[in-house]
């Protein structure tokens, strides 16, 4: 019992950061946008939060720093991709480095310094039922944040007129245009949801899953990120199911090296992404699923009537 219930834990504690980034990256997608800049974005965000939570004791105030991190990165790509139409995956790529470097060059006083993590919700009678009181009931506020982040979109996208408009614009940003939309500001407004979901999942890096800043330490998470958009088909219930499919991944690579498998930790440590790598190869064979489900304008650049 005890053993299952550390093994779940760990699981949402490895997912929450790729449903995080995923989820943004998903509105984004939908808005007919890639952004292929989360992992810069997910660094600043990082960095931020254990800046900002480390001086002022306060992880909530991280918190929201890590939001205005992400966001701030995201209006760059927004401004040189949208605005200026530049290629799209040249400006997320470029997003990502200038993450890299900035971060680096925030975080550098800081590593080494003891974080400041944040508190699980403790709920009295509700956190010590057995097997499923610290899983239901205990986690941080990130994780059910995550949930409900998730929840939401799924809801705006299936329900709501504004996510059927964002569906048109990703679908046909002609059409939708004609019909008097704002395509680049729709696009905007998702590619900022994108960063700031983005900067979340920084923030529960170095807050809740290592209290600590070190260089570099997303180590590709917003890479898989990206990659479980692919997975989920752009369908937000599928995305739920494939984060945690890929935390179990990252958790079975500790599990095997900490029980002694003979395998080269080198291995162990490619084993989430080989997994990623397996999976887009996998669905890329579908072709009939990618154009089901597949913005038809994603990187498609927009320019309005003149």
């Amino acid at each position: 019992m005890e053993l299952f219930e550390a093994f779940v834990l760990t699981v949402i504690t490895a997912a929450t950061p790729l449903l995080l980034a995923a989820t943004g990256e998903l509105v984004t997608e939908r808005a007919g946008v890639l952004n292929l800049g989360v992992e810069g974005m997910m660094l600043v965000g990082a960095v931020s939060a254990f800046a900002v939570a480390v001086t002022t004791g306060s992880p909530i105030l991280g918190i929201l720093a890590a939001m205005v991190a992400g966001v701030s990165m995201a209006a760059i790509f927004a401004f040189f991709a949208l605005f200026l139409v530049t290629n799209q995956v040249a400006t997320g790529l470029a997003l990502t480095l200038f993450g890299l470097g900035v971060s680096g060059m925030l975080g550098a006083s800081f590593v080494g310094e003891p974080g400041v993590k944040l508190a699980a919700i403790h709920l009295p009678g509700l956190s010590e039922l057995p097997l499923v009181g610290r899983i239901l009931f205990g986690q941080d506020p990130l994780v059910y944040g995550s949930l409900i982040i998730l929840l939401g979109v799924s809801f705006l996208l299936k329900r709501s007129h504004v996510g059927l408009v964002v569906r048109a614009v990703g679908d046909n940003h002609h059409s939708a245009h004609a019909l008097g939309y704002n395509v680049l500001m729709i696009r905007v407004a998702a590619v900022l949801f994108g960063g700031l979901c983005a900067g979340l999942g920084g923030a529960y890096l170095s807050l809740v899953y290592t209290p600590q800043w070190t260089e570099g330490m997303t180590a590709g998470r917003g890479w898989i990120a990206v990659a479980l958009v692919v997975f989920s088909s752009w369908i937000p219930g599928r995305l739920l199911i494939g984060a945690y499919l890929f935390g179990a991944v990252t958790l079975l690579q500790f599990h095997l090296q900490a029980v002694g498998v003979p395998v080269p930790s080198q291995f162990l440590s490619a084993l989430p992404y080989a997994a990623t790598v397996i999976v887009l190869v996998v669905i890329s064979r579908n072709r009939r699923l990618l154009r089901t489900h597949t913005p038809a304008m994603l990187g498609s650049t927009f320019v309005p009537d003149k």
